[in-house]
């Protein structure tokens, strides 16, 4: 799960744009009186999660210093979204989010981390690396791969936080963006700062990873501690065993648990990342104000550490809105309230 920098608190509608974020701003938010619309945006079907279980066959392409599996939906020429997920989650959270876009004409690609499924690195010499910059590379690595120039990235988690970093570091490339929990984009030196004691129990698995103990007792209880995360972040969901089960398997990974353990080691400093990242990073470490347009998303029962929104708003300085999901959805929020993210990612198109 994601930490964030934190930022001045500012009026969330004090940067509403005229025209259809100002529509945005002044409608009701989604999840509390029905779908919330850009103008000339089109009102998705509800969809009922859970609704969809596979996404048929994966596609794998190599990309950068991997093989990545994909799955795909929606016309080719459709505007391509990349739809990321988070840990400990896999491609699942957009099972249901997927066809709806496809049958809204969008070409949909929902990659595999690194560490998750059936991607794979194509050497065994590469270091297994979880750093924020790797994982952003990865995403151009992939559009380069797929002939994408620019798509609409979103995500939850890892993928806000890699969603977040495309749309810093490569504007060129992000047509716009959906981000779960604002901004996430983080830093060693801003995670060296100590948190609130409270703020500090939430992170308790990351110091546990920080350890040889912390390594071990993830390797051996991989899926017993991705429940238990599951269970805690989202804990108005009701998800049953088929659900979790369908998404554990993508930690079968060999490369799962070391990209796991070095990506919070990395995030305390105690673990390096690589020579090629280090620009990234030193731009990443300035905290970047994010030019695209952009729509954030927070469950009403996100039982994970995540920042108010009010904390980021000033970080996105093109067109802008947040919405509140209500009912009960937590952490997963694409896989908890497919409509509501499906439905943000069609009106983020038309800011």
């Amino acid at each position: 799960m994601q930490s964030a920098e934190p930022a001045d608190s500012v009026d969330l509608h004090r940067r509403r744009f005229m025209g259809a974020a100002a529509m945005i701003a002044a409608a009701a938010e989604l999840g509390m009186t029905g779908p919330v619309k850009a103008a000339g945006s089109t009102t998705l079907p509800a969809i009922t999660p859970g609704s969809n279980t596979s996404f048929g066959a994966l596609r794998q392409v190599e990309a950068g210093v991997l093989s990545v599996g994909y799955a795909e939906a929606g016309p080719a020429d459709g505007t391509p979204v990349i739809l990321l997920h988070g840990w400990p989650y896999d491609i699942h959270s957009y099972v249901d989010v997927a066809p709806a876009l496809a049958a809204a004409n969008y070409r949909v690609i929902v990659p595999h981390l690194r560490g998750y499924g059936s991607t794979r690195f194509l050497s065994d010499q590469t270091p297994r690396n979880g750093e924020q910059a790797a994982l952003g590379a990865d995403i151009i690595a992939l559009m380069d791969a797929l002939k994408i120039q620019r798509a609409i990235v979103a995500g939850y988690d890892w993928g806000a936080r890699t969603a977040n970093i495309v749309a810093a570091l490569w504007p060129e490339r992000c047509k716009a963006m959906v981000s779960v929990s604002g901004y996430l984009i983080g830093s060693q030196a801003a995670n060296r700062k100590p948190l609130p004691p409270v703020a500090e129990q939430a992170w308790w698995y990351q110091f546990y990873f920080a350890t040889e103990r912390g390594r071990l007792g993830y390797q051996e209880n991989t899926r017993d501690f991705a429940r238990l995360i599951w269970q805690t972040a989202s804990p108005r969901w009701q998800f049953d065993g088929a659900t979790f089960d369908r998404s554990a398997a993508a930690f079968d990974n060999p490369d799962h648990v070391a990209i796991t353990i070095h990506n919070y080691r990395w995030r305390l400093g105690l673990a390096e990342g690589e020579p090629q990242f280090a620009e990234f990073e030193r731009k990443l470490a300035e905290v970047p104000v994010i030019t695209v347009p952009t729509i954030t998303l927070e469950g009403d029962a996100n039982g994970a550490p995540h920042p108010d929104a009010s904390a980021y708003a000033k970080k996105f300085s093109g067109p802008y809105a947040h919405r509140l999901i209500e009912g009960g959805i937590g952490h997963n929020l694409p896989q908890e309230a497919p409509t509501a993210f499906a439905q943000a990612i069609v009106d983020v198109d038309r800011l």
